[in-house]
């Protein structure tokens, strides 16, 4: 369980009456993603609250009346997920931080430039979103934001979300280790063991993973795969 000095509170109100819980803001943040999280771990204290701060408990006759069970875990998750997340200043600059770099991290994987075919660097990108003064929720999925964030910077950064599709040709040394490698990485569209036990492929990614796609390659087999972007 968080400590009560870690917790925030999370509100939520219906037909008149006053519901909350204390919750690891973390915990809060995986609920609102849609994680599938045991809950009660993440809890200050398993109870259903009317008013955290003083201590009172939300009466059994209103939480039956508003969630239609007392089962803490089903009713703990509706708060949070349909509620009001009160943070205070520090935890709020520490999950908008967090967020922003998922944001970043979702749109670097996922995108490119559209005019060289390939990614824009992090940076590039948190100073485009820093240029059109986005506006980050820290408690919005991800996917939720990306195409407002998108949005806003395409004004200012030529961008666009796409995949792309590579040839790869891993010499016989390095095959066997390398095929594992990439069918955990990538989606395989073809592939094709040649005479001298070399491995060919043509293979999908989101065209901002080419350079994490490359460089782990490039470790695997010293240096010596050969690739070739495909139009």
């Amino acid at each position: 369980m968080v400590s009560l000095d870690d917790a925030i509170i999370a509100r939520y109100e219906k037909k008149g009456h006053h519901f909350e819980v204390l919750v690891d803001p973390e915990a809060a943040e995986k609920v609102i993603e849609g994680e599938d999280i045991n809950i009660l771990d993440s809890l200050a204290i398993d109870i259903i609250f009317k008013d955290a701060r003083k201590g009172e408990k939300a009466g059994e006759e209103a939480i039956r009346e508003v969630f239609g069970t007392t089962d803490i875990t089903e009713i703990a998750i509706k708060i949070i997920r349909e509620g009001e997340i009160q943070l205070t200043v520090k935890q709020r600059k520490e999950m908008l931080e967090k967020k922003k770099k998922n944001i970043v991290d979702w749109i670097a994987r996922s995108s490119m430039d559209p005019r060289t075919k390939l990614p824009h660097p992090r940076e590039r990108i948190e100073l485009a979103m820093e240029e059109a003064k986005v506006h980050i929720d820290p408690f919005k999925p991800v996917e939720e934001q990306v195409k407002k964030v998108l949005d806003a910077i395409r004004p200012i950064l030529p961008i666009s979300i796409e995949n792309v599709k590579i040839e790869v040709k891993i010499p016989a040394q390095y095959s066997g280790k390398a095929y594992g490698e990439i069918v955990q990485m990538v989606k395989m569209l073809k592939e094709e063991w040649l005479s001298d036990g070399s491995f060919k492929c043509i293979v999908e990614i989101p065209a901002g993973m080419q350079g994490e796609f490359y460089d782990r390659l490039n470790a695997i087999t010293k240096g010596e795969v050969v690739t070739r972007l495909l139009k």
